[in-house]
């Protein structure tokens, strides 16, 4: 599902612009002019979270993403989309856009 999953993305995200994904640890990282803003594992899609973006995902419940590592629970700056991201291309611009910044904001400067 997957392959489908990440086509039917690049269609819901020309609002937004062009995005590429990359395979990463079972899942896909998603980009956009470089910079990874979203991910994908098991079919779930999480986007880029940090303080000034995190309320708009707690607000709606949403889970952060976490995986096992040696026994214990990892967390990392990714929150789980909207359900309403994934139907409508307004929404899922706004949604990305949110995420975008989030990574930049993430992004370390360069030497």
């Amino acid at each position: 599902m997957s392959e489908e999953f990440i086509s039917y993305l690049e269609e819901l995200l020309q609002d937004f612009g062009p995005i590429h994904a990359r395979r990463m640890f079972g899942g896909y990282g998603i980009y956009h002019d470089g910079l990874m803003f979203a991910l994908i594992a098991d079919d779930t899609l999480y986007l880029k979270t940090d303080e000034q973006n995190r309320a708009a995902f707690e607000t709606l419940g949403l889970p952060a993403f976490r995986y096992q590592k040696q026994g214990k629970e990892i967390s990392m700056s990714y929150t789980q989309a909207p359900a309403d991201m994934l139907e409508a291309p307004t929404e899922a611009a706004y949604w990305a856009r949110l995420a975008y910044a989030a990574a930049l904001r993430a992004r370390k400067p360069k030497r």
